[in-house]
């Protein structure tokens, strides 16, 4: 299909409307004082619905993690973000009003209140960093303190492997007394006499006679057999003891403890490694990622987790206050932008003049030539305007 020319006055009527929509806009803008780039403020509430969307979502992760499991907990921690989202969304409408207002005590209101706001955003993005940097430093936490567990168990194995062989030598020293006693019993039980029988005769009461056999044992027999069964009783125990202690001995081992300190320390340090934060406070410090210390990573922590909080509060902030163009109105101004003097309005219109009869001198006939050469009319004439009309002759005349 041909493509046909665009009608000119189309385009005329275009640009007509182009230009009084420009020139509506601008005698608008300053006749209100002041102009507003909706294309900055709209990129400040983007910024604003992201920082309140990731402090709802992270508020809404960190309730479910500490709430254990309980509805209403859960629940009663969401309440304070809310309130804490609807204050960061006030922050834009306030920097637009710090620009806007005339009165210095309004202006002084909306920064305070921005100062407020972004001291909630301040705390919502502070939270938002440290539980981004949390999983790391508890992996962290956790494998230094089995590292120090470790090493502490490494530094009491002397102590210990000595209390255990003392232990095995006390029980061994026990169990060969009791073996002693018993071989001792056993043998006097041995030495003992035989037991001796003999048959006793004698009538019962009814006249009848009989005949019994009676055996006497020696009364040391006795004591001789509860003291043998009580030494194997003993034997027994102090054997069970012997062996637990001997275990207990065996599993003590100084290359073992060694070993376990460097799995640990290796654990540790790969813990550290895949943790950012002791990463930078290394570099900063030049030390040993391993080597940081508790209060270091917490003053870096302090410095990643609130200065980009700072930061992200009042970014949205500045970004709506520099959206506002502030200008004098139409009644402090001119079309030229430029402030007249009203005692210097003469001297300007005789230059004016001055210059417009120079310019006009080699384009001008003579006969109007020398009337333009004449005495400036003056532009206030309060006298003239009410006198009476002249004749006709009397203006020609003159």
């Amino acid at each position: 299909m041909r493509k046909m020319p665009p009608s000119r006055e189309v385009q005329r009527e275009r640009r007509a409307w182009a230009i009084e929509s420009d020139r509506w806009t601008q005698e608008r803008h300053v006749e209100k004082g002041y102009r507003i780039k909706w294309g900055y403020v709209a990129i400040a509430y983007l910024v604003e619905f992201m920082v309140i969307g990731a402090s709802l979502a992270g508020a809404w992760l960190f309730a479910g993690v500490y709430s254990d499991g309980d509805d209403k907990a859960f629940y009663f921690m969401l309440l304070a973000p809310l309130v804490y989202a609807a204050v960061e969304l006030c922050r834009v409408p306030l920097g637009i009003l710090a620009r806007t207002q005339r009165s210095y005590f309004v202006r002084g209101l909306a920064i305070l209140g921005i100062i407020f706001a972004a001291g909630v955003t301040t705390k919502s993005v502070s939270q938002l960093g440290e539980m981004m940097f949390h999983p790391r430093l508890m992996d962290a936490a956790r494998t230094k303190t089995a590292l120090k567990d470790a090493q502490a168990d490494r530094a009491s194995i002397d102590t210990r492997i000595a209390s255990a062989d003392a232990r095995v030598a006390q029980y061994t020293t026990e169990l060969d007394q009791i073996e002693k006693r018993s071989a001792e019993n056993a043998q006097q039980l041995a030495g003992l006499p035989a037991q001796r029988c003999e048959k006793v005769f004698g009538t019962n009461s009814k006249g009848v006679k009989y005949q019994n056999l009676k055996c006497v044992t020696d009364p040391r027999t006795a004591t001789l057999s509860a003291s043998v069964a009580k030494a194997g009783a003993d034997r027994s125990a102090v054997t069970k003891d012997l062996e637990e202690a001997r275990k207990a001995r065996a599993q003590l081992d100084r290359g073992a403890a060694d070993r376990k300190v460097a799995d640990t320390e290796q654990a540790y340090r790969n813990a550290v490694n895949r943790s950012q934060l002791h990463s930078f406070t290394a570099m900063v410090y030049g030390v040993d990622p391993i080597d940081v210390t508790e209060q270091q990573v917490h003053a870096f922590l302090r410095i990643f987790v609130f200065v980009p909080a700072l930061c992200a509060a009042f970014a949205s902030t500045i970004l709506a206050l520099c959206a506002v163009s502030v200008r004098k109105t139409f009644m402090d101004e001119d079309d030229l932008g430029a402030a007249v003097n009203a005692e210097a309005a003469p001297y300007m219109l005789d230059s004016i003049t001055e210059a417009l009869r120079h310019n006009l001198d080699p384009i001008l006939p003579r006969p109007q030539r020398e009337a333009a050469s004449g005495a400036v009319i003056p532009m206030n004439r309060p006298a003239a305007a009410n006198a009476p009309p002249m004749p006709a002759s009397a203006g020609a005349s003159a």
